[in-house]
């Protein structure tokens, strides 16, 4: 099992957050609407960008090995919750004159990428209250 690990802390807006790897910062908040600054993405966003980004790239590596004229990859994501859970709608758009087989082949890779893996398995989430530094 492989050890992905991101840092969250709060910053100056009330809800804008500095997201760290260990390499990349970048920043999550809410919109004005919803008391935030805007000056990122909501987090629902990046959960989205996470599975658009991993299609994407799953797909162009996969297309690369098998030298298919794979030109481009674009992935449309959108989200909705309600009573009976969450849905994500992927929408991929293909790009070069690949054939039908190829595309289908796309199709079932796509549903394969770590992400889509991550999303549509068992999730369990672990937390806890760390005693931390106190003001």
């Amino acid at each position: 099992m492989s050890g992905t690990s991101v840092t969250a802390v709060s910053v100056n807006a009330d809800f804008q957050v500095r997201l760290e790897d260990g390499t990349h910062t970048w920043l999550a908040d809410e919109p004005a609407s919803l008391g935030g600054a805007d000056t990122g993405p909501t987090p629902n966003s990046l959960l989205l960008s996470s599975l658009g980004a991993c299609t994407n790239i799953t797909l162009r590596m996969y297309a690369k090995r098998k030298g298919w004229p794979l030109e481009a990859v674009g992935v449309l994501l959108s989200m909705t919750t309600g009573a009976e859970g969450t849905a994500i709608d992927r929408q991929i758009t293909l790009t070069g004159p690949l054939d039908d087989e190829q595309r289908e082949r796309l199709l079932q890779i796509a549903n394969a990428c770590p992400v889509h893996k991550i999303l549509s398995g068992t999730i369990r989430i672990d937390s806890r209250v760390d005693a931390g530094v106190r003001s």
